[in-house]
């Protein structure tokens, strides 16, 4: 299969994996080993296809930083060893730094806690005419402290106000978020690379026989591995009440990384083609006066 036609086929393989009314979601029907149809024998040409999505990503993201008008929003939430860091790092290679932006959203530190749980991503919104990437998110807050309730102590919230469904009042919270950024001009894409128990258990025998890897590895990942069932019912809560037409979740396969990067990849692509990109284009005010200069320009020793 020809590398301009499997990335093609990427573009419509999207749809699959894209969740905007998150009622009859339900993650038990998305396979983390699912490659789309393609087989191994199509990885080398999946990764010439990919070189092909990153280099009209290079060309969209250059007109959309020219524009200056929008901004494209990616966030990826995963359990550790799904490949986030990855997926980023091979998709967006050859993007202009100067148009792009990562924040990546550990623990909480003291300042952040002496504010809401948006206050730090809030910081952090890309500028018009840059693409913003957000390695984990405000989504942490109906993950890890849904599945950790414990924490919330810790954010300093009045008492009265953690009474009742907390986390349904942070799904109202998020939507609103969204929609807000949205209408003015925000493009939201939202990533769960969804791996399977096995193959993160794989990764991080990987990672503690690599030397070159065992700095990744925590202890913490152990217990956070125990919580799997619990993870994945909130995973599966976030996404049912969060997706949109605005900011739809992907939910891509992410046992194999070759088609987690296509998929991650023809997204971004699509979302920046969705967006009428162009150059600016100068007055006869400007063009007469860069005529002069090459003029000048021209006639200069």
């Amino acid at each position: 299969m020809g590398r301009n036609r499997l990335f093609g086929n990427a573009q419509r393989l999207i749809k699959k994996y894209r969740v905007t009314d998150g009622r009859s979601f339900r993650l038990r029907r998305v396979d983390p080993g699912d490659t789309g149809g393609l087989t191994a024998e199509a990885k080398p040409s999946a990764q010439a296809a990919l070189r092909n999505g990153i280099d009209a990503l290079i060309r969209l993201q250059d007109m959309l930083y020219a524009q200056d008008r929008w901004a494209l929003l990616a966030l990826f939430q995963a359990m550790d060893a799904a490949g986030k860091d990855s997926a980023i790092k091979h998709v967006m290679s050859g993007i202009n730094p100067a148009g792009c932006q990562v924040a990546s959203f550990k623990t909480p530190s003291p300042e952040e806690l002496d504010h809401d749980y948006l206050w730090r991503c809030q910081r952090e919104l890309p500028q018009r005419g840059r693409i913003g990437i957000f390695n984990r998110s405000y989504y942490e807050e109906v993950l890890v402290v849904r599945v950790h309730p414990e924490f919330l102590a810790t954010e300093k919230i009045p008492p009265h106000l953690v009474e009742g469904d907390i986390w349904d009042r942070r799904y109202e919270d998020i939507r609103a978020f969204e929609r807000h950024l949205s209408r003015n001009g925000t493009i939201i894409r939202k990533f769960f690379l969804h791996v399977s128990r096995g193959e993160q258990k794989r990764r991080f025998l990987k990672r503690l026989d690599d030397p070159a890897k065992q700095w990744k590895f925590s202890t913490a990942d152990i217990a956070e591995r125990a919580l799997w069932k619990s993870y994945m019912e909130a995973y599966e809560e976030m996404i049912r009440a969060t997706a949109s037409e605005r900011a739809p979740w992907y939910v891509v396969p992410a046992d194999n990384k070759w088609f987690t990067r296509i998929i991650v990849a023809a997204v971004m692509v699509d979302a920046l083609g969705s967006l009428e990109l162009s150059y600016p284009k100068l007055t006869k005010a400007q063009a007469a006066e860069l005529a002069k200069t090459r003029q000048m320009l021209v006639d200069s020793r």
